[in-house]
């Protein structure tokens, strides 16, 4: 794709895919050594989504010659987040169908208890998923906002 045509919501996408592509791996191998009902592993997710909204948001700014908007750098993190965590979210539960005792090792350590299904589940990914990546994009945005970028000066 051509610099010149990249949106914040095409770019937010592409990296937003990547992203669950890296948390389906590490989620896979999580579950193959046997650590899928280790809840605390699963924030390692979180590390993942970091990495992908920083790696977003600096191929956007660098699209953008160094000139990035701030709501859009903003706009491409929020998205990449979005998309990761449906992304993740849906193939969580293809996981739970390939691997139907994951829930059950889940169940055992869970705050929800046993009222927690492959539904719940989903919601509770996106719901992370959505809560986290507003926090990192808007940390990250500090770092990533254009040098120039003065909101307050003009504000009398």
């Amino acid at each position: 794709m051509n610099n010149a045509q990249i949106t914040p919501e095409t770019n937010g996408i592409r990296y937003g895919l990547l992203t669950a592509a890296a948390m389906v791996v590490y989620f896979s191998v999580a579950i193959l050594a046997g650590l899928a009902d280790r809840i605390e592993f699963s924030f390692l997710n979180f590390a993942i989504m970091a990495i992908g909204v920083c790696l977003a948001i600096a191929n956007f700014k660098r699209a953008k010659r160094d000139r990035m908007p701030y709501l859009q750098g903003f706009a491409t993190g929020v998205m990449t987040a979005a998309i990761s965590s449906v992304a993740f979210g849906f193939a969580f539960i293809v996981c739970t169908l390939i691997w139907p005792n994951i829930m059950d090792q889940i169940h055992a350590r869970d705050l929800f208890g046993f009222d927690l299904s492959i539904t719940i589940a989903f919601l509770a990914i996106l719901l992370q998923g959505a809560m986290v990546g507003a926090i990192i994009t808007l940390v990250a945005m500090q770092y990533f906002k254009s040098p120039d970028h003065k909101p307050i000066e003009g504000i009398e």
